[in-house]
């Protein structure tokens, strides 16, 4: 697995840098528009060009060097943080910028991605997938803790040009470990030469094979329903806690760390325990859990109550995550998993991008207005989420995180049903 722990380590200092970017991006803009549709839409920029082209990542995937795909991605998005740092350091910065960078960076992330986890299932044996997963979580929350921190004591010391210096190095420590890497390519079966015809029909492979497996498409619709509403909501994240702290960066760096360590222990948990023997059980438990804790942290206003709801949200999503991806590598063989992996992303994308795009004007034109203390739905909920700026975004909030506790009840449901019906079959 030195392979695996060489790439992981120079992804976990790059993704601490780019998050440290995304904080200090997040701070930059509210500061310079004071709304939250001006960072949904960063979000929605940065997945919106991967949806036109991810389907057909997969065929570029399963037939090229991974590594060279993964060294690629990692070069661009370093081109284009030295094209952010260069307009603001002559004073020429604007929004609009960051939604070109974002989707420049979404769709050769997307490529590093589909390259990164295709490989996985070759450089680790089978019994160690969820662990690798768990490691791959441990990488994401690891960052979230480090990286606000960073970022946030740092913003007003070296200012927004010295972060994306910093992002900058960390891209060539990620392209320097790839490349001192050895990433094995699957053997394939295929022997046709890649025009268009064979393009669409290698394109259109992950879907049949995903609609012709019960399991897969139950397994791929429920957990598009949960990222739908966990998007909606976490979209306006950010905002609702600038909201209703007064633009304090401070707080929303705590809680942002916060979700690291609970991640961080929840991946530590989970790599070191290996995950439950059926892992559709970690897949829904992590649901439903999530979905409780995100509930709490809606209903709070102050710090005492989204600092613990927030550790144990973040609890849950390793254990979700890791347990959903074991499934798909167990399930899925490595020469195909370029093209499966494509078409979960692309509906993962598809889904991101329409949460994203929808809530900042569901915050900024119905919630926030409907919340404040004249507003139509303060007489009925302005004595659970309080009035003024953040509380229609707390309330919108709490209504995704009930929505993610019933999809996982749901799922439970559904397999139970489904387990029931082949038993007494």
């Amino acid at each position: 697995m030195y392979a695996f722990f060489l790439v992981w380590i120079g992804q976990m200092v790059s993704t601490i840098g780019s998050y440290m970017t995304d904080f200090a991006t997040t701070i930059w803009a509210w500061e310079f528009t004071g709304q939250a549709t001006t960072l949904a839409l960063v979000g929605f920029f940065s997945q919106a060009p991967g949806i036109l082209i991810t389907p057909f990542l997969g065929t570029l995937v399963d037939r090229t060097s991974r590594k060279q795909l993964m060294m690629l991605s990692d070069a661009i998005a370093a081109l284009s943080t030295i094209a952010l740092l260069w307009l603001y350091s002559t004073g020429n910065l604007q929004v609009w910028h960051f939604y070109i960078t974002a989707a420049i960076n979404g769709t050769f992330s997307q490529i590093q991605h589909l390259a990164y986890t295709a490989s996985i299932a070759l450089m680790v044996p089978p019994q160690h997938y969820t662990r690798a997963s768990s490691m791959n979580s441990m990488l994401h929350y690891s960052s979230i803790v480090f990286a606000p921190a960073l970022a946030g004591s740092l913003y007003y010391v070296v200012g927004f040009s010295g972060i994306l210096s910093i992002d900058l190095i960390t891209f060539c420590v990620a392209v320097l470990t790839v490349w001192r890497a050895i990433i094995p390519q699957p053997v394939t079966t295929e022997t046709k030469p890649l025009n268009w015809i064979n393009l669409w029909q290698e394109t259109l492979f992950g879907f049949r094979y995903i609609f012709t497996h019960a399991n897969l498409s139950a397994l791929l619709i429920l957990g598009s329903l949960f990222w739908f509403a966990h998007d909606l909501g976490g979209s306006l994240y950010s905002a609702m806690i600038l909201a209703r702290t007064d633009n304090n960066a401070a707080i929303l760096a705590s809680l942002l760390s916060t979700a690291g360590i609970g991640g961080v222990i929840g991946a530590s948990i989970f790599s070191i325990w290996g995950g439950f023997k059926r892992q559709i059980h970690g897949f829904l438990l992590g649901m439903v859990g999530a979905g409780l804790s995100k509930t709490v942290f809606a209903l709070g206003q102050q710090t005492s109550i989204w600092i613990p709801a927030q550790f144990c949200s973040s609890l849950n999503f390793p254990m979700l995550g890791s347990s959903n991806d074991a499934i798909w590598m167990n399930q899925v063989k490595p020469e195909f998993q370029g093209r499966v992996f494509a078409t979960t992303s692309f509906i993962g994308q598809v889904t991101a991008a329409s949460a994203t795009l929808i809530a900042g004007p569901l915050a900024d034109r119905i919630f926030e207005p409907a919340m404040m203390p004249e507003g139509s739905l303060t007489g009925i909920f302005g004595s659970i989420f309080g009035t003024g700026a953040g509380a229609g975004m707390a309330l919108l909030y709490a209504t995704t995180s009930l929505c993610l506790l019933f999809i996982g009840i749901g799922g439970y449901i559904y397999f139970y049903a489904k387990l029931m019906g082949k038993q007494t079959s």
